[in-house]
């Protein structure tokens, strides 16, 4: 028998008699490197200190103390969402609950297995090796994507599926999954198109509808999302999707009741219940969201990871309601559970302000949004969406200042992709004009400063800073063509005389795109697509824009 005495393995069960019974397990294979949690908070503290190989997890982790409220398919999605375990770790569920709904919910996470009790040490330990022949099989693949290597990925795929055969369906899947994480939509397209031909499985119609979706053909898209799942219903991901494909064409209605089915199936996952809340808010189904966001509340509660804004969006929807005393209730609940924090106080004080808007209590509102604007420029993880209405509540109170200050720091934040157009919009749709034309000026006036700045390191020969500036303008107005075209003049320079690399590469060919949909007649994209093809030819690149 092989030796696995290397692996560590991490044993996650409220009960000590089922932890003990798990120990015992792995130590006649020889397998001592175990350690216990007994919670999915606790899990959560060990995994954050270090890595294992296994993770042997426990369903039903709502009979320990303390923070135990969790189940394991949250676990999972909380580890999942936060990058708390690499692709390469092997996650088994262990439940003795036969119920549908649990066991959906555990499977459409795809844990590395799942186990039903009661097992044998012989069955634990098929499942174990199994899922370790796998990982070495792909383990190359996984160590290149980790390096951020995604076209050596792709290659090494195709190479290492001449030599396990019983894996094709999984190279292919993984190459396409590739291809569409770096934007190869008709590669994608195509290697899904392939596989469908010969295999209709329900993971290659997701991929195909993801590439009709991010191509916005939303019609093939729908088309493509409802034949599969008529023919799979529990394929969950294919219900988000098919909601994500309807709000883009502007149908929440059917997206809120695509929703629906699948909560009604499988109704443990917390970022589905919330994104329902939102669309039923959106769609002025008060009582669906009040619903929603009262599940998402619940559900998160034992959560490490808690996210104050689901306490805002309660109260929004209670609000809506006129429920003052239960949005009272909220707001309470978040001062108590919640962990002091920055982003904690900006959304009491917006929750705040939103209930004392309904009390007619305008003074005090005022005064918790100048609290929220405040609390908000200091905190980290908040959503454009709650920061966007933390600028309109203000606008509504007429406090220019705090709505200037939030919307100006978000369009400084690298990672919040708001654009000049989303900016003003916000402000023209509060009737403010004034406002949204200084803001406009404002944000020209940064965005020409950064081009000049740009321009002075580029007649330097500084073409890597130049690109690091025109990209944050870019952020700032992507559809401006004349950042774009110095975008790519900076880094066609760059890759002209410092040799070619092919993010970059691939990074000006799709500005070169963006900027032939904006203006195709524009008199430099020639010049600039010549010079692409020229520096690919320099460096033996047979690639062409």
């Amino acid at each position: 028998m092989p030796d696995y005495s290397d692996l560590s393995v991490l044993i996650v069960d409220p009960n000590p008699g089922m932890r003990a019974n798990l120990h015992n397990m792995l130590s006649q294979c020889s397998i001592t490197r175990i350690e216990y949690a007994v919670s999915a908070g606790t899990a959560i503290r060990h995994l954050g200190a270090r890595s294992f190989d296994v993770i042997l997890c426990e369903y039903d982790l709502g009979s320990g103390s303390g923070d135990s409220g969790q189940d394991g398919q949250q676990l999972l999605e909380d580890l999942r969402h936060h990058k708390l375990i690499s692709d390469w770790t092997i996650f088994i569920i262990l439940t003795s609950e036969g119920v549908y709904s649990k066991v959906m919910s555990a499977a459409e996470l795809t844990p590395t297995d799942y186990v039903l009790k009661p097992f044998t040490t012989d069955v634990l330990m098929q499942r174990i090796v199994k899922a370790i022949e796998k990982r070495a099989v792909f383990a190359p693949i996984h160590m290149l994507i980790a390096q951020g290597k995604l076209r050596e990925a792709i290659d090494t795929c195709t190479e290492l599926q001449g030599a396990n055969p019983r894996h094709a369906a999984d190279f292919n899947r993984l190459r396409a999954e590739l291809h569409l994480r770096l934007g190869d939509l008709r590669d994608a397209e195509l290697l899904y198109q392939g596989i469908l031909m010969t295999r209709p499985v329900g993971w290659a119609h997701l991929g195909l509808a993801q590439c009709q979706f991010q191509q916005q053909r939303y019609e093939e898209a729908q088309q493509t999302l409802d034949n599969v799942l008529e023919h799979n219903p529990q394929l969950m991901a294919a219900y988000d999707l098919l909601a994500r494909v309807h709000e883009a064409m502007g149908q929440k209605v059917q997206a809120k009741k695509v929703l629906e089915d699948a909560v009604a199936i499988s109704p443990h996952m917390v970022r589905r219940l919330r994104h329902l809340g939102e669309i039923a808010y959106d769609s002025g189904d008060i009582g669906a969201a009040e619903k929603a966001f009262k599940q998402v509340v619940a559900k998160a509660k034992y959560s490490e990871f808690r996210d104050p804004e689901d306490h805002v969006n309660l109260v929004r929807a209670l609000v809506r309601k006129g429920d003052a005393n239960q949005a009272s209730g909220v707001i309470r609940d978040l001062e108590r559970s919640m962990r002091a924090s920055a982003g904690t106080e900006a959304c009491k004080a917006f929750s705040s302000a939103l209930l004392m808007d309904l009390m007619g209590e305008e003074t005090e509102a005022a005064a918790q949004l100048s609290t929220a604007a405040r609390a908000v420029n200091m905190a980290r993880g908040l959503s454009n969406q709650l920061k966007m209405g933390l600028v309109y509540s203000c606008l509504q109170h007429q406090l220019d200042q705090e709505a200037s200050g939030v919307m100006l720091n978000m369009m400084h934040d690298s990672e919040s992709g708001v654009t000049m157009e989303q900016a003003v919009g916000v402000f023209e749709k509060a009737g403010r004009h004034d406002l949204a034309r200084s803001m406009g000026e404002r944000i020209s006036s940064e965005v020409q400063d950064l081009v000049s700045d740009a321009a002075a390191k580029s007649a330097q020969g500084e073409h890597r800073a130049a690109i690091t500036t025109l990209n944050s303008a870019l952020r700032r107005t992507p559809g401006n063509v004349p950042v774009l075209v110095a975008t790519i003049q900076a880094m066609l320079q760059q890759l002209d005389e410092r040799g070619w690399e092919t993010p970059l590469g691939e990074q000006a060919a799709h500005l070169l795109d963006r900027a032939r949909r904006l203006d195709p007649t524009h008199p430099s994209l020639e010049i600039l697509a010549g010079q692409y093809n020229a520096t690919q030819r320099k460096y033996g690149i047979s690639t062409t824009a």
